[in-house]
């Protein structure tokens, strides 16, 4: 993803860090949201606008780029959707929430696709760092060849830190017995690899998980259709709407053409006429720093909520 332009904002909200001793491990299959952020996390690189600014001097922890975890207490086994930037404190916060807690890698990363919020948290795995042993790396096919014949990436296939395994569009993978996950592609900038959403399916409920796509009319699948299939919806929040980045006092244009994404308003607008029990299930996600439903005090995040929608954050769990 690129540099984002940043309008003014007088405010932001700073989350206390959660300490591993306030983490109760879970018991049940379920999801935790591990990061809420668009690929270059908050504060963004070459900001100066108060959305950013103060961020440089006092860090906000909790704001990590988009990623979710799956649990599954039965069998011991965790896995982690996208590997971020952030992905080392990420993969602890896994661990913390596990019962089992013998180890520090989950038993499998699934990717979306080739941005660089999105992979090159696997970095992490080379010698360099922890030099892990052959942890299983899901992704499609143009995705996996990317990661074989490109370094850093191909060092980590060569030296077995990870051990790719190819997905197929629309075809099931059983995770463990408690969990599934359903692969399928969605329309984005597609440079180097496909860009899939997924269908994550656990005992009783199923979750929707797309952090990226162009607009939802390029999509094949309605996506009220989506939505009326699972129990939670996590969807592309990056923007609030166009004012957000085109800000006559930025000195850097933006055009929104280049950077497509299905605004805010345009989803509440999309499904403005859903009952009340389908616009619960929607958690938007993957904020650009810009987005003000950043700040919990904000009208565009009081309007999200007032119209019965939700906002993903950080550490949240939801049973499957």
């Amino acid at each position: 993803m690129v540099l984002y332009g940043c309008q003014a904002s007088n405010n932001h909200q700073t989350s206390a860090v959660l300490q591993p001793d306030l983490f109760t491990p879970l018991t049940e299959t379920s999801i935790v949201v591990l990061g809420t952020f668009q690929d270059a996390g908050s504060p963004q690189i070459g900001c100066k606008k108060d959305c950013c600014k103060d961020l440089f001097i006092q860090p906000d922890k909790t704001r990590r780029v988009v990623s979710l975890g799956l649990i599954d207490a039965v069998n011991h086994k965790n896995f982690i959707i996208e590997a971020t930037p952030d992905f080392s404190q990420q993969a602890k916060s896994l661990k913390w929430l596990s019962v089992f807690d013998n180890k520090e890698t989950p038993d499998g990363i699934l990717l979306t696709h080739a941005h660089i919020g999105h992979y090159t948290g696997l970095m992490y795995l080379g010698k360099e760092a922890m030099n892990a042993d052959s942890i299983p790396v899901y992704a499609m096919p143009r995705m996996k060849t990317f990661l074989e014949q490109n370094g850093p990436w191909s060092q980590l296939v060569k030296n077995k830190n990870i051990a790719v395994q190819q997905m197929t569009d629309q075809k099931s993978i059983q995770l463990t017995t408690k969990l599934k996950i359903i692969p399928f592609t969605v329309p984005h900038r597609d440079e180097f690899s496909e860009t899939v959403g997924y269908i994550i399916m656990g005992p009783t409920k199923k979750a929707l998980f797309i952090p990226d796509i162009d607009k939802w009319e390029k999509w094949e699948t309605p996506i009220i259709e989506a939505i009326a299939k699972v129990d939670y919806a996590f969807i592309d929040g990056t923007f609030f709407d166009a004012a957000e980045i085109n800000n006559p006092q930025d000195p850097v244009g933006r055009d929104m053409s280049t950077i497509p994404h299905p605004f805010i308003m345009e989803s509440m607008n999309k499904f403005k006429d859903l009952p009340t029990t389908e616009k619960n299930k929607i958690y938007f996600i993957h904020f650009n720093h810009t987005n003000p439903v950043i700040n919990k005090k904000s009208k565009p995040y009081q309007q999200v909520i007032e119209k019965g929608f939700n906002t993903a954050e950080i550490n949240q769990i939801l049973k499957l």
